[in-house]
């Protein structure tokens, strides 16, 4: 009955709605596909960056930019008349980047602001709450670069649980924050032996983890429901031999002894299990795959069911879901109906489910919005790029090939319009503990829109596709893990996609590094390299390359190899050095040290700093990124071989 109901209604929306948010859809409307796409259409921020509903789905906050440029305001509709005027909620001199629900009258707005104090110039974050009607002060969070919201609290509206360094120790405790009236009360003091933590679904803090500097491994640590006394439960080792997958992903709503984790249990695969506190005991695998590691759990968050599980995540070529509950399952299949060939997820959702947001996604759709309201009415809200349309953009397509000692590589390929042999990239991913995903690739798209065919392989060290592959890249930095980027594009030589005298390779952070390696290789099968905020020197590393603090330390023992600064007198093809001048992640004085010695060594080179840029793709701006796009392109077509 209800899904007769919902695909007709959505049937008749999607025919007649107009966007709701004034973006620049005219334009796009009016756009032809052209030979080449300018810059801009690529280079602008998102229209808009995230949408999301109150828990009783009565108002939809909306943070959308200003310019191509970003300058991002928040708005706050009312879910029951989407046409009248938002109140708008603007930063001033901070930035937002983000915002959460903290209950249903208040919003919590996180902020960055550029801080230049003397030679220091880096970006500082900031959490404050703001009521829905604009008015009124905010109560800002406290102020330190470590803080983080670890739980909402759903069942208490007035407070969230917050994570911070509060005595300057470089231990994160744990706090409740009052939204309304800006207080805080410690809850838990972080120690040498705990300090990440995992709450429960009231909002217990039951599980910790920490980082042992003498063992070098991670340990995690669990109590019972009202218990205080913690039990070490889990201990990864950094070495390839004992190394694992685990985490620890929620806590049983059923029984108070058991929580469910991902982990490996002797398995090449991670799986899910629940895990008995009390006695250690797993169960038997709940979810897993022979494809790739499992995910994560999904629970429902509805009021008198929270924390029931329903279902697991997983990525193989995109990131999907397998829901065994019926009518979430009904639901997921009802919407992905309306949008074939579409990643299609419920980013947000109210209480009742009545107001839902839909996000929608593939390598033809940056990125679309939309509202299902009462199940039956779905309302366009606006696309990330409306000047990118599904006729502009390539195809991207997932694939593996083998490595010349055998092992499979996963990897995606996106080609130009027409007929090959194109002009190949090769563009290995940053981490090296992280993995590409499928949908719109913005850089792959530049790169094809401009004739090149890109391929991103899944190297070894990539994480997703089980221990085999993620621990063959252990000590491998420019060896090993590098023969893969290159078994990577002479794979599309062999599929005729590309000839072996138009090969380039371009990476970013760790895949910055990948083409600083690749410039300098023996019988280098690339005409050019392109490195991006790329890391030069193995020896000063920053302290990590990933999100995770906990893998940040656990991957340090493992970042060994080549160190490109110490063979620049290698380099034997073009190579154009890209990096922002305040990158807090990898320091600009990789890049700069580089170029020096390129220069002394008389090369062939190009350098080009980004002023005011981070580290991060989703840092830099409209002038960060024409910058980038025009020199990239340049070097490809006329400093890269017979181009």
């Amino acid at each position: 009955m209800f899904f007769k109901q919902f695909t007709k209604s959505a049937a008749l929306v999607l025919g007649l709605m107009a966007p709701m948010l004034p973006t620049p859809a005219t334009a796009a409307q009016e756009a032809s596909v052209e030979d080449t796409l300018p810059i801009d259409k690529f280079a602008m921020l998102p229209v808009i960056q995230q949408v999301s509903v109150s828990p009783d789905g009565k108002h939809m906050g909306v943070m959308r930019a200003q310019n191509k440029d970003g300058n991002y305001i928040i708005e706050i509709y009312k879910t029951s008349d989407l046409k009248k005027r938002p109140v708008r909620l603007g930063s001033g001199k901070m930035e937002f980047t983000g915002f959460i629900w903290a209950n249903n009258e208040r919003l919590l707005v996180n902020f960055r602001q550029n801080i230049q104090a003397g030679k220091d110039n880096y970006w500082a974050s900031r959490w404050a709450s703001m009521g829905v009607d604009g008015k009124g002060r905010w109560e800002y969070l406290p102020e330190t670069s470590s803080l983080s919201i670890i739980d909402i609290l759903p069942d208490n509206p007035d407070e969230i649980l917050i994570s911070y360094d509060m005595n300057d120790n470089y231990i994160d405790d744990v706090a409740r924050f009052n939204v309304n009236t800006g207080r805080t009360v410690t809850v838990i003091r972080g120690s040498d032996k705990m300090s990440g933590f995992y709450t429960d679904r009231e909002g217990e803090v039951r599980g910790a983890g920490g980082f042992d500097v003498g063992e070098k491994s991670i340990k995690y640590y669990l109590r019972g429901k009202g218990e205080t006394n913690w039990k070490l439960v889990k201990t990864v080792h950094s070495d390839s031999e004992t190394r694992e997958d685990f985490d620890i992903l929620g806590f049983s709503s059923t029984n108070g002894d058991e929580v469910y984790v991902r982990a490996n249990q002797g398995e090449d695969k991670s799986g899910i299990y629940v895990l008995n506190i009390k006695t250690g005991e797993y169960s038997e695998r709940l979810f897993g795959l022979a494809s790739v590691d499992a995910g994560g759990i999904i629970m429902t968050n509805k009021p008198g069911d929270r924390g029931r599980l329903i279902g697991f995540s997983y990525t193989t070529d995109e990131a999907k879901r397998y829901l065994f509950d019926e009518q979430e399952a009904a639901l997921q299949k009802a919407l992905e109906g309306q949008f074939p060939g579409k990643r299609v997820v419920m980013t947000s959702r109210s209480d009742d489910d009545n107001a839902i947001v839909i996000f929608t996604t593939s390598d033809k759709d940056p990125g679309t919005y939309y509202l299902l309201k009462d199940k039956s009415r779905l309302d366009f809200l606006g696309t990330e790029f409306p000047l990118l349309t599904a006729d502009m953009l390539p195809d991207r397509t997932y694939t593996k090939f083998k490595a010349r000692d055998g092992m499979e590589i996963p990897a995606y390929i996106t080609k130009p319009k027409g007929d090959g042999p194109w002009p190949a990239v090769v563009m290995p991913h940053g981490g090296p503990w992280s993995r590409d995903t499928g949908g719109y690739d913005e850089w792959a798209a530049v790169l094809a829109n401009h004739g090149y065919v890109v391929i991103q392989p899944q190297f070894r060290g990539s994480q997703g596709f089980g221990l085999a592959l993620w621990k063959a890249g252990d000590a491998k930095w420019g060896l090993e893990m590098q023969d893969d980027v290159d078994d990577a594009a002479m794979h599309l030589v062999e599929l005729g996609y590309a000839t072996k005298d138009h090969l380039a390779i371009f990476g970013w952070s760790y895949g910055g590094y990948s083409a600083f390696a690749g410039s300098m290789r023996d019988n280098n099968i690339y005409q050019c390299a392109i490195a991006g905020a790329g890391v030069a020197d193995l020896k000063r590393l920053n302290a990590g390359l990933h999100d995770n603090l906990f893998l940040r330390k656990l991957q340090r023992p493992t970042i060994k190899g080549v160190s490109p600064l110490d063979q620049v007198e290698k380099v034997n093809v073009p190579i154009m050095v890209v990096h922002g001048d305040i990158d807090q992640r990898v320091p600009v004085s990789h890049s700069r040290d580089f170029v020096s010695r390129l220069e002394k060594l008389g090369k062939d080179y190009r350098y080009v700093e980004l002023e005011g840029a981070d580290h991060f793709y989703n840092t830099l701006y409209l002038r960060h990124k024409r910058s980038l796009y025009t020199n990239l392109l340049d070097w490809l077509d006329n400093h890269c071989g017979n181009n």
